[in-house]
């Protein structure tokens, strides 16, 4: 409802939505330069990706490396790519998700 029942200001609306858009752009560069960190194993294995969940770089502890057991070292690394990945989607959230809420919702393909 347009308060006084008048009709929108079409080009104030335009430029609203141009402003909105031009800031969620803003926001996802952002977001696709900042690197998150995620370890496992107690710090043996970090991970490192950028806020879009770009995956930047592995730390292993030379002390996670067993030639006998692999498949902890495996797990390790699953875990930091997924603690780094979670810290990424809670940085989208905090950087996308006001904007989300200004275009009346969530945006297709965000996990929120």
């Amino acid at each position: 409802m347009i308060p006084g029942g008048g009709q929108p200001n079409m080009q104030q609306l335009l430029q609203q939505a141009q402003k909105m858009q031009q800031d969620l752009a803003n926001a996802q560069e952002e977001l696709a330069r900042t690197e998150v960190d995620g370890q496992a194993g107690g710090g043996l294995v970090k991970a490192t990706v950028t806020g879009a969940g770009e995956l930047r770089a592995l730390k292993i502890d030379p002390k996670a490396v067993d030639p006998d057991d692999t498949e902890t070292l495996a797990d390790l690394i699953v875990a930091a790519v997924h603690a780094a990945n979670e810290n990424a989607q809670a940085l989208q959230q905090q950087k996308l998700g006001p904007l989300a809420q200004g275009l009346g919702g969530g945006i297709p393909g965000l996990p929120f």
